[in-house]
This record gives structure tokens, C-alpha cells and sequence, in this order.
């Protein structure tokens, strides 16, 4: 059965010694937006030397990849989701203890270093990690992923009207995205458009997607102040907007249309299956934050004379509680395992994981709200937030109504 490692708790006790201290304090100002996220992200990054061990990587899969273009024999390196990858044990802790205090801090870093991140890593050609990936591993820029339109939110790929046509060597985007995590202050940006070859008799949800890549400040290219949200108030959250802006070919990802290397459904379907994994970790990190805040409240509030933990149906609700932070510990176990041994799990499994760690996490938050009686409902109260927050989990990363089709078309393929 697996286990945290000793390694894996020194890192969480530190991490927590950091998020007291250069966190905690700052969360009322993370919270109303004033203070953006990427400050203290870069700085966690430098005190605990991710950034170095970032760049170091990079220059290694460089060198390995440049072999490989000359012909080289080039040896795995045995390195499967380990570290601080999304889906490693360092990376699962840092995303499930920067969860339980900002959800929103996790959700920004999670889109620059990992789907953006993850997606020129796995289809931008060499040129293109080169020009790219070093300054965003480091967080010295940060990125956005770019894919959900007013329109077509669940059926993204459908419901897509964003479009790019071939202008001789170069493509020209037209069109709009919404709900798009760092999209205000992103310095590079994976944008997701139909290709439009004009012909009328190819009806415009089957039409190819391209990935392309932006930088800010590009003609035509104007990105949205953040929205007003719900929750995850820590990470901004804005529009984009797309006027006959001029893309050259080396910003095409792959660099091809070949549907092989370079179909925008395929890269786009590689980063849902990270980012359903992801949730369950963000989803567990709410849960023990949500448990612990409850236990410890449970064993001080009184009630005629009593601490309300003597209760039973406290203790109900307490139980539910282990019972969910079980279940969405052992998904994630599972997917750590399984990573490391170089299994992948598939889309189907990844909505699952989504779907019942989502449900758990809000059901956790806001019984402990309930728990909590009318202290739960004031600010002041860390539960508040972290109701607020999960339940964006729910429609974070994919609906969970659009999960439940995931998982069907999974079986039924099977």
C-alpha cells in the first residue's frame, strides 16, 4: 500500500512552515484580487530551489532531445511523474496544501507550469520549447490555456468559433475565449481555433484544430481585466479577445497540421486527463483542511456544557468526513502509483477521479459550514472560503455533467 515517504513529509513540513509564513498573511489580499498570486509562487519556488531543479531538468531534455535529432541512441531516463510533476508525490502535496489555504494561488500555478507548460512539452517542436519553456518552468512568466468560449464551454470542441485562416506563410485568429485562469496576466498563452479552409461544405464543428502560441502584447490580441467570481478568488480569471491577429507558422504547435504531431483535439484531450487528476489533489487538500478545522472546532465549541464533539450527530458528520478524505487519499495514491510505474490513466478514469473527489470536497466544505453554525457563514471563518472554493471544482476542469459522458464512453468502448 503505498505511503507518503519520509522525503515527501520533510517537504510537506516545510511546505507548511512557508505557507505560514508567506502565505497565510497575505490571503485577504489574494482574495480580493489586490495582490496577485505570481509574486509569492515565484518565491516558494526559489525557497525550495523548484526553479533551479526546473531549469536543470529542461537543459537535460534539451541535450536528449538534440541526440535524438542527430540520430543518437538516447536511454530513458526512468523518470515517470516523479518530483514535482502534477501527478508525482511532491507535486500532489504541493498542490493539496497550497489547496487548503488558497485554492485559487494552486489554480493559477497549476495552468502556467502545467498545462502550458505540459502542452509545448509534449507538442511544440524543439525551436519552440527552446524559445518558451525556460522562463516559464521558472514562473519568470507566466502562462494561460486557452480553449472555452462564451459558447461552448462544455462542448468545446463543437461549439468552437474561434478560427484562424491561412494568409500565405502566416494564419490570421479571429475570435473570443472566456473563464480563462490567468488570462489577464498571462506573458504566453495555448490558444485552441477551428481552421477555416473556406470550404462551405465542411460543416464547422467537424473542422480541424490547430494550437497555436501567443505572446502578450501581439496586434490584435487583448486580454481582459479579471472577473468577479464565486471562489478561487486568488487566481484571475479573465476574457480574451482575438482581431486579425497575425500568427507566423514557428507559433503553430508542432509546427504542422499533420493531425499526428499537430491536431489541437488530441494535445487538448492529453491536458484534460492531467487536469482531472489534479482536481482530486486540489479536492483532498479542502478535505483535510475542512476535517481539521472541524476537530479542532468540535472539541472547543460548547453547547449546554458540552464540547458539540460529544454530539453524535457531530460525529456523524465527522465520520463522513474521514470516510471522504479516505476515498479521495486512495484516488490519488493510486494515480501516483500508477504514474510513477509509467501507467497511464486514461481520460474515462481521470473523469471519475474528477467527478467523485469534486463531490466529496464540496459536500466536505459545506457540512463543515453546517458544523461550524452561523460562525461558518462569516468570513472570518476559513470554512466560508473553502466552501466557496470547492464548489468550483464541480465546473472547474470540465463540467461534471460532462464528466459523467467521459466516464460512459469509456465502458461502453471498452
Amino acid at each position: 500500500m503505498y505511503e507518503w515517504s519520509d522525503t515527501d513529509l520533510m517537504f510537506r513540513d516545510a511546505l507548511r512552515g512557508f505557507i505560514e509564513k508567506e502565505i497565510k498573511p497575505h490571503v485577504d489580499k489574494l482574495e480580493s484580487g489586490e495582490l496577485p498570486p505570481f509574486e509569492i509562487i515565484r518565491k516558494m519556488y526559489s525557497t525550495f530551489g523548484m526553479d533551479e531543479m526546473a531549469s536543470e531538468a529542461l537543459e537535460k531534455a534539451f541535450a536528449k532531445e538534440e541526440a535524438r535529432e542527430r540520430g543518437e541512441t538516447v536511454p530513458e531516463s526512468g523518470e515517470k511523474g516523479g518530483g514535482f510533476s502534477g501527478a508525482g508525490s511532491m507535486g500532489v502535496i504541493l498542490n493539496s496544501e497550497l489547496a487548503g489555504v488558497s485554492l485559487g494561488l494552486v489554480a493559477s500555478m497549476g495552468v502556467s507550469l502545467g498545462l502550458t507548460v505540459g502542452t509545448l512539452r509534449s507538442r511544440g517542436t524543439l525551436a519552440q520549447k527552446k524559445r518558451w519553456l525556460p522562463e516559464l518552468v521558472t514562473m519568470e512568466k507566466v502562462g494561460a490555456w486557452a480553449i472555452t468560449e462564451p459558447d461552448s464551454g462544455s462542448d468545446a470542441f463543437g461549439g468552437m468559433k474561434s478560427y484562424v485562416r491561412r494568409d500565405g506563410e502566416d494564419y490570421i485568429l479571429n475570435g473570443q475565449k472566456t473563464f480563462i485562469t490567468n488570462g489577464p496576466y498571462a506573458d504566453v498563452t495555448i490558444v485552441y481555433a477551428k481552421l477555416d479552409e473556406g470550404d462551405s461544405s465542411v460543416d464547422r464543428r467537424d473542422r480541424k484544430v490547430l494550437g497555436f502560441v501567443l505572446d502578450k502584447g501581439m496586434e490584435g490580441f487583448t486580454q481582459s481585466p479579471a472577473f468577479k467570481k464565486m471562489g478561487m478568488n486568488s487566481s484571475p480569471t479573465g476574457e480574451l479577445f482575438f482581431d486579425n491577429v497575425r500568427i507566423s507558422k514557428d507559433r503553430l504547435l508542432g509546427e504542422t497540421e499533420n493531425p499526428a504531431k499537430g491536431d489541437g483535439k488530441e494535445s487538448a484531450k492529453e491536458s484534460f486527463a492531467a487536469e482531472r487528476i489534479g482536481i482530486a489533489s486540489l479536492a483532498l487538500g479542502i478535505i483535510n483542511e475542512c476535517h481539521r478545522l472541524c476537530i479542532d472546532y468540535a472539541k472547543t465549541r460548547k453547547l449546554w456544557g458540552k464540547e458539540i464533539a460529544q454530539f453524535q450527530l457531530i460525529q456523524l458528520k465527522l465520520a463522513e468526513m474521514e470516510v471522504a478524505r479516505i476515498n479521495v487519499q486512495n484516488m490519488v495514491f493510486n494515480a501516483i502509483e500508477r504514474t510513477a510505474a509509467g501507467n497511464k490513466v486514461t481520460l474515462a478514469e481521470a473523469s471519475a477521479m474528477k467527478l467523485y473527489s469534486s463531490r466529496a470536497a464540496t459536500e466536505v466544505a459545506m457540512e463543515a459550514v453546517q458544523l461550524f453554525g452561523g460562525n461558518g457563514y462569516m468570513a472570518e471563518y476559513k470554512v466560508e472560503q473553502l466552501a466557496r472554493d470547492a464548489k468550483s471544482l464541480m465546473i472547474y476542469a470540465g463540467s461534471n455533467e460532462i464528466q459523467v459522458t467521459h466516464i460512459a464512453k469509456g465502458l461502453l468502448s471498452a
